[in-house]
């Protein structure tokens, strides 16, 4: 009996090793200078031959080390010959909300209900996901954990993939609320008998007006002596204080010069679209506005069939080419696909525009439109020392292989699951050869 109980505690323990969460990384005690790489600041410059020197989980110093005699500190690592990037951004996903697509359990993403302002999305975040630690090998080391769902649809906020729990995590709480705007068109449902293809959408104007209400509401709620406590018209004050953003999720030409307008008229000073399908069409709209846009990730099919097939590969450059300020999101694919992020933004390179401008997409541009770009987002003196080394090029599927990473100075790891698999199955074919 003795003798198979310590065989079953044996069997428990080596299973739940396996399986276990990745230990996050310990907080930095001592200097780091990595010595000779190529660093990729963010911002649309390269230093070849780099020093950078990390302390107490920021970045003292990123200069060259050609024309700058700055002093080594601590542990000096080299990387010559492979690459330094600022780690990258992945806006607006479900990362941490959903383990398990086809697992109800495990899905988290929405509430029940249409105008959910007040439902906070980061308290339902789960740090030891196996989903988020799988980030990590491809540079995605900050990402913006967003609700889905109804009009209104909560709150977002943003993260570092590698923590105990949501409280360790968080970087930047509550930074935006979401809402759908409705669709100015509608596809003709034809298990209803309706006829298909797109046609204009008779409730847009009134669902507009019943939106238009519910901010006069929060508006008035909140000037008022608030002798009953409303939870959800609360949660719209930072949308009127400028502490919040107002993320605007719309693709078509209508939908965003009437979602922006919309915003102009509360007197909304940030607001960012997301998805942005046609925004190319009204970019000198955006820019006369001053509205970033975060566009849908570029490894998706055209909507129409009269579209070119590289609409979607394109349409960033187009932004860009224009003025907008541009970044990428992951859209529909925000889960186990948002490790695709880095090679998204290969992409838009590989349609003309400049390598260093691409990588801003994931980097510098997505911190300026999250409001995180005065401590994230490029490798600056004085920024988070959030960043990663690849042996090469981060932005190509075929050359990324990131030797080491930091989350604020911390070292952190880069095992998973699928690196788990992978050693396993090659071990396998090693002894079948």
């Amino acid at each position: 009996m003795k003798k198979t109980l310590s065989v079953l505690i044996l069997l428990i323990f080596i299973s739940s090793d396996t399986i276990a969460q990745q230990t996050p990384g310990s907080v930095q005690k001592e200097a780091i200078t990595l010595l000779g790489g190529t660093a990729h600041i963010g911002n649309g410059k390269i230093i070849k031959n780099s020093v950078i020197v990390l302390e107490n989980g920021v970045i003292k110093a990123c200069v060259d080390a050609t024309s700058s005699k700055i002093p080594y500190k601590g542990n000096i690592i080299n990387i010559e010959g492979q690459h330094v990037y600022p780690g990258f951004i992945a806006a607006n996903t479900s990362l941490g909300l959903v383990e398990v697509d086809a697992v109800r359990a495990s899905d988290d993403q929405r509430e029940i209900g249409n105008n959910n302002p007040n439902i906070n999305s980061l308290i339902a975040y789960n740090a030891e996901s196996k989903v988020v630690e799988s980030m990590r090998p491809n540079g995605v080391l900050i990402a913006q954990i967003s609700p889905q769902g109804g009009r209104i649809s909560g709150t977002s906020s943003i993260v570092q993939l590698d923590a105990w729990n949501w409280e360790d995590a968080v970087i930047k709480t509550n930074d935006g609320i979401h809402l759908n705007w409705p669709n100015s068109f509608s596809r003709g449902r034809w298990w209803l008998g309706e006829s298909r293809g797109y046609k204009q959408n008779p409730k847009y104007n009134s669902d507009i007006e019943k939106l238009s209400d519910y901010f006069k509401e929060s508006v008035a709620y909140l000037s008022s002596n608030k002798e009953t406590i409303n939870l959800a018209y609360e949660s719209m004050n930072g949308l009127f204080d400028d502490s919040q953003t107002l993320f605007i999720h719309v693709d078509d030409e209508k939908g965003i010069v009437d979602a922006v307008n919309f915003s102009k008229n509360f007197n909304i000073k940030n607001t960012v679209i997301i998805g942005g399908y046609q925004a190319h069409l009204v970019s000198d709209f955006l820019v006369k506005n001053n509205i970033p846009v975060l566009i849908q990730h570029t490894h998706s099919l055209p909507n129409f069939e009269d579209e070119d097939y590289n609409y979607t590969y394109i349409n960033p450059k187009k932004l860009i080419d224009a003025g907008v300020l541009v970044g990428i999101h992951t859209g529909s694919a925000s889960n186990f696909q948002t490790r695709n992020l880095p090679f998204y933004a290969g992409q838009v390179a590989a349609q003309g525009v400049d390598k260093e401008i691409a990588l801003q997409l994931i980097t510098s541009n997505t911190a300026k439109i999250l409001r995180i770009d005065k401590t994230l987002g490029t490798l600056e003196a004085g920024k988070n020392a959030t960043l990663f080394v690849s042996k090469g090029d981060a932005l190509d599927m075929k050359s990324n292989q990131l030797t080491s990473a930091y989350i604020s100075g911390r070292k952190v790891s880069l095992e998973t699951h699928q690196t788990e698999l992978w050693k396993r199955y090659s071990e396998k074919y090693k002894l079948s050869n």
